[in-house]
């Protein structure tokens, strides 16, 4: 069985330092993360998925954390979809699928999909992925 992550949360995962929405968000996304350990398929969704379905703002599967929060969630999908050549519903090996965002995202990508995430400051991926760019 597949597990379903957002395409923008391949960049997320990456990232993740213990900070979160909640402890039950936190909980869970650390959860996934060692999950990830034993390379599963994972179908990549441009929806709730499985980080989602523990954060506080979750309301019947759409963002609502603000009014446009749902749209500019699906909005980094499409762009990390579209940049890593993926569909909605491809399914791709965990190492493969993190191999393929550290391949493919570079600088003004990562500009472009995560510029107004408010986690980019905390966010190693970001960090290290811009700061390597920026020297």
């Amino acid at each position: 069985m597949s597990m379903k992550i957002r395409a923008h949360h391949l960049l997320c995962m990456q990232g993740f330092q213990g900070y979160g929405y909640s402890k039950e968000f936190v909980e869970n996304m650390t959860n996934i993360l060692e999950r990830l350990s034993s390379n599963p398929v994972l179908e990549i969704v441009d929806e709730c998925d499985e980080i989602c379905s523990h954060c506080p703002y979750n309301i019947n599967g759409e963002c609502r954390k603000t009014s446009t929060s749902s749209q500019t969630v699906k909005s980094m999908d499409i762009k990390v979809l579209r940049k890593l050549s993926l569909r909605k519903g491809d399914k791709i090996r965990a190492k493969d699928a993190l191999s393929l965002v550290n391949e493919k995202l570079d600088y003004a990508s990562l500009q472009e999909i995560c510029g107004d995430c408010e986690w980019k400051e905390k966010c190693l991926f970001f960090i290290r992925k811009c700061s390597k760019t920026a020297k």
